[in-house]
């Protein structure tokens, strides 16, 4: 049960950045388990049984897919009133779905319809898994953490997320080594394992014993779900937000799948190198994400500033970024592709990072809706457009290449792209604004400086 809300004037104090951490290992979890289904198990179905590329991408889309159901999730753990349920459950439910995908992955040797039915299956429960979990998690987040903690509270939930897919990835790469079936089934047998139990650890009584930031009226009873997100959308702040994040996210991924091929063939980088500069594109993200975090706090606890300063810094350095790779797709050789790539990394990391603070600010300026659904809708946007990015800038450069004839001119155009989508996501950002609810204002006993309060 909650604790009851601070009286007024006093200033309650929310989740400690221990806590804050332990639902950064929740996302550390995740991202774990999520690893495993999309980088091994891709590997594995391309290299060693030899399918076309096109299956693991699908099957890794179709997870995105499911994720539309985040607001159903969402919506759940409002209703519910325990998320800690809903992450623990999502997180059996996604390690399960790993381990059905491994045997499926295990079985395309015979590559009958069954089999690929099966795979499809294994990675709807992925789905379902990755947003119940993350989408409860996030949520609580927003609910539990003091305004002014809310984008160092996103920086290091990401980066405990980036962390346990690495930790994860070196890990599982040395244990399935050499490769068996026998091997890599123990292996995702141990990683499930693992990961739920340190998901029941992390988030034991974690709801307890804290002030909740919700501005929903607690007295009435949560609205269905047609009612929720209907009220979203009503909503010019929600709505152009849920479109702020579809935008800015499909920039965010659209070289995720073309990155390394561009590195490779117009800059002649072998295997070793182009995988090192995906990894310099990570960790400029994790700079990023740090800068942002403390800065963010900083700033919200000194002056009257909102995390669009953040956000359009963010989008248009990541623009700025982009450009400089186009001109890398002419020039080639010679250009400083790696500082680019860390500079591009650098800025994906602070206007994302923002971007979940921000969107934790808006989750309880509901009139009735609450937390879970809000995040939820948002989390399903962010997910559709994450697999259509992936797969709509791979295509653009075939479909490039094939009208120019050109190679470079192909990665330009895909790149041009997606700079443009960055200036956009950077001109919805400034559109974005809200009233803050005066229930709200009566409750914490503040005033807002002026009717409309951007990010607040």
């Amino acid at each position: 049960m909650h604790a009851p809300v601070s009286a007024v004037g006093r200033s309650p104090a929310g989740l400690s950045w221990f806590a804050i951490a332990r639902i950064g290992l929740v996302q550390a979890c995740v991202g774990a388990l999520v690893m495993m289904a999309t980088t091994v198990l891709n590997r594995l179905m391309v290299v060693e049984y030899g399918l076309v590329a096109a299956i693991p991408a699908g099957l890794v889309a179709w997870h995105y897919v499911i994720q539309l159901g985040r607001p159903i999730w969402g919506h759940g753990s409002d209703r519910g009133g325990n998320r800690t349920l809903w992450i623990v459950g999502g997180i059996a439910v996604l390690a399960l779905g790993v381990l059905m995908a491994t045997q499926a992955t295990l079985m395309m040797g015979s590559a009958t319809l069954w089999v690929f039915a099966f795979a499809i299956l294994a990675y709807s429960v992925i789905g379902v898994g990755v947003g119940a979990a993350g989408t409860s998690a996030l949520a609580l987040l927003a609910s539990s953490v003091a305004p002014d903690r809310r984008a160092a509270a996103a920086a290091l939930t990401w980066i405990m997320m980036i962390a346990g897919i690495v930790v994860s990835a070196f890990t599982v790469g040395a244990l399935i080594e050499p490769f068996t079936p026998q091997a890599l089934t123990r292996v995702a047998a141990g990683l499930a394992a693992a990961t739920i139990a340190l998901a029941i650890l992390a988030t034991f009584r974690l709801e307890s014993g804290h002030h909740v930031f919700e501005e929903t009226a607690k007295s009435k009873e949560t609205p269905g779900f047609g009612d929720a997100i209907r009220e979203i959308f009503a909503e010019p702040a929600a709505r152009r937000f849920t479109i702020f994040i579809f935008v800015s996210m499909m920039a965010y991924n659209m070289q995720d799948l073309i990155l390394e091929p561009f590195a490779g063939q117009i800059f002649a980088m072998p295997p070793g190198e182009t995988t090192q500069l995906g990894g310099m594109l990570n960790a400029g993200g994790l700079v990023g994400m740090i800068v942002a975090g403390v800065g963010g706090s900083a700033f919200q606890a000194r002056m009257p500033t909102d995390l669009r300063v953040w956000i359009v810094s963010g989008c248009l350095g990541s623009a700025i970024g982009l450009a400089g790779l186009t001109i890398a797709a002419m020039v080639g050789p010679g250009w400083p592709l790696v500082a680019n790539v860390f500079f591009l990394g650098f800025c994906n990391g602070v206007f994302s990072v923002a971007a979940i603070g921000a969107m934790m600010g808006l989750a309880g300026a509901g009139e009735k809706t609450r937390e879970g659904v809000r995040m939820g809708v948002w989390g399903a946007s962010q997910a559709i457009a994450f697999g259509f990015a992936g797969l709509l800038g791979a295509a653009g450069r075939d479909i490039a290449l094939a009208v120019f004839g050109d190679l470079g001119r192909a990665y330009q155009i895909v790149f041009a792209v997606e700079g443009l989508l960055f200036v956009l996501a950077a001109i919805l950002a400034l559109t974005v604004a809200g009233s803050r609810p005066a229930r709200a204002n009566r409750a914490s006993g503040n005033t807002p400086s002026s009717e409309k309060e951007i990010f607040a």
